[in-house]
């Protein structure tokens, strides 16, 4: 394509809700490819004609402004065709974790009150599971031929490719992501168009390199769309007229084949996934010259797995700090701040984005000092509308200023940079002492043998709760306990230092690759009205 007809840089103006996504990218870039999956290739401007169809299938069954549609399985350029039809309609996405159990399926789709419920083919074979612990059964549609429900294509094609024009605003919900339902029932959280895209177009529009996108930017949806880093990573790429590849699911060597035969530029990934790159055998034979930006988050990294990406990737590293409460990023370390050598920064989440406040504070509110640890608050156009249904919930955690409190411990620098210990309610208290995992997991994780490490607080008669660390050996490698716990008193601080270490064949995590601490603690606080000590 010559210069003269490359298309013209986005006008994100026009972009207030997903539905206008799909329509601005139609007429800028009709040709152009949207989405790509195992060998499906659809320009922006089929997606458009295709959302069009969802967006009346959706009407011809009834569903009214409002109401939710929920969808359970792996990824699919077809979620996405859902999502933006649905929006057109205004009618909410709830996209569900494939992995769950099905009392856990059940218990969202309820919740959510869907009245259709799109599965795909790895949870058909759980329908009937789930449908017998609902009170009413929803309508089921297959995304793939084989599960003898009625089939998503023949259902989406049976109606008219002609635009809705249903009237949708950007403080109209667009999407209700569940948290991942570490302590108690998962919530429902309630994200608008403006949500959405209102953060995400002051970032764009603040032209940093990283953040921007051209017409030969190519990205890798990998994460679960169940959660905010798949769902908004994808969006990112619609929004932005790029081509997004999606993979059906994570796997570490298909990321490889992603990276050197699609040309992937830039792609977004939990420290756990990288990991996992990283150590395939294969993964420093790769051609990554096309490769730009890796963007990471989601779980803190250690400094020593950092140091390691950035030496086989070779590319830019951009750390993402955020939740699903926040529509994902709100705080970014941008690629200067990566050293190899490394420097203190690293050990940073970043600075605010565009738009985005940031405060420390302590339990009654009140904003601390820079350098001393509280909870962090946020507040931004991307802080969610609410938690679906329940309006305590969404009162502890939204103040009346619009403060929006993350659950996260940290400390903001005299030059703005923000550092997170870790969740305030994974805070282990030893003697007093408040003792933060990630950090000590971090310290641990530069052990030649130590391939994944979880660090929890367990009952201590005489400190009140102890550091126990959780390790994995790397293959081949055998751990000594002793030993661990004396490389990490070189690192941390005695306090710090775990008192005892179990070694395991692999550490729970849930689909977005954060560890499951509530699992790994269970067996140590069982029977005991308190989970401090």
């Amino acid at each position: 394509m010559e210069r003269a007809e490359l298309p013209p840089e986005n006008d994100f103006e026009q972009m207030t809700t997903l539905g206008d996504v799909a329509r601005y990218q139609a007429r800028v870039r009709p040709d152009a490819v949207a989405l790509e999956f195992e060998g499906r290739a659809t320009t922006f401007g089929q997606f458009d004609r295709l959302t069009n169809r969802v967006a009346n299938a959706l009407a011809a069954a009834g569903l009214r402004k409002g109401q939710r549609i929920a969808y359970v399985g792996k990824n699919s350029d077809h979620y996405f065709e859902l999502l933006v039809g649905a929006a057109k309609a205004g009618v909410v996405m709830t996209p569900i974790g494939w992995r769950l159990a099905p009392p856990e399926v059940a218990y969202i789709v309820q919740d959510s009150e869907a009245p259709i419920v799109f599965v795909g083919p790895e949870v058909m074979g759980h329908t009937a599971e789930v449908a017998a612990l609902l009170e009413r059964r929803p309508q089921v549609i297959a995304m793939e031929p084989g599960g003898g429900e009625r089939l998503y294509e023949t259902w989406r094609d049976a109606a008219p490719d002609t635009d809705p024009a249903v009237p949708v605003t950007p403080h109209d919900v667009a999407v209700q992501l569940y948290t991942s339902g570490t302590t108690g029932r998962p919530k429902g959280v309630m994200l608008t168009h403006e949500n959405i895209l209102g953060g995400r177009r002051t970032a764009a529009e603040a032209k940093m390199d990283w953040n921007t996108w051209g017409p030969d930017d190519i990205s890798l949806v990998a994460m679960p769309v169940a959660h905010i880093g798949g769902t908004g990573w994808g969006l990112v790429g619609l929004m932005n007229g790029a081509k997004g590849v999606v993979a059906r699911e994570f796997d570490p060597m298909k990321v490889l084949d992603f990276i050197e035969h699609d040309r992937v530029s830039k792609m977004f990934m939990v420290p756990a996934a990288l990991q996992i790159v990283v150590r395939q055998p294969r993964a420093r034979s790769v051609d990554f010259s096309r490769l730009k930006y890796i963007l990471y988050g989601a779980s803190p990294i250690p400094l020593d797995l950092l140091r390691e990406c950035m030496e086989v990737f070779g590319c830019g590293f951009v750390q993402q700090y955020g939740m699903t409460e926040t529509c994902g990023t709100i705080v970014y370390l941008p690629p200067e701040d990566h050293d190899p050598a490394g420097n203190p920064r690293m050990r940073a989440a970043g600075v605010p984005m565009p738009g985005v406040e940031i405060k420390v504070i302590d339990a009654e509110g009140r904003t601390l000092p820079l350098g001393q640890v509280g909870e962090v608050a946020t507040r931004s156009v991307a802080n969610m509308a609410g938690y679906w249904k329940q309006r305590e919930a969404t009162a502890n955690t939204i103040d009346a200023d619009g403060w929006l409190r993350t659950g996260d411990a940290g400390y903001l620098d005299e030059d703005g940079y923000l550092y997170i210990h870790d969740r305030v309610k994974d805070m282990i208290i030893s003697g007093a002492e408040n003792i933060y995992p990630a950090e000590v997991e971090s310290a641990i994780y530069g052990h030649p043998a130590v391939s994944e490490v979880a660090v929890i607080g367990v009952p201590d008669e005489k400190w009140g709760e102890a550091v126990k660390a959780v390790v994995v050996p790397k293959p081949g490698m055998t751990i000594d306990p002793q030993e661990i716990i004396a490389f990490a008193r070189t690192r941390i601080a005695g306090f710090k230092v775990p008192k005892s270490v179990e070694v395991v064949e692999a550490i729970p995590r849930n689909a977005s690759g954060k560890i499951l601490r509530r699992e790994l603690r269970e067996p140590y606080w069982a029977g005991r009205e308190r989970r401090v000590n």
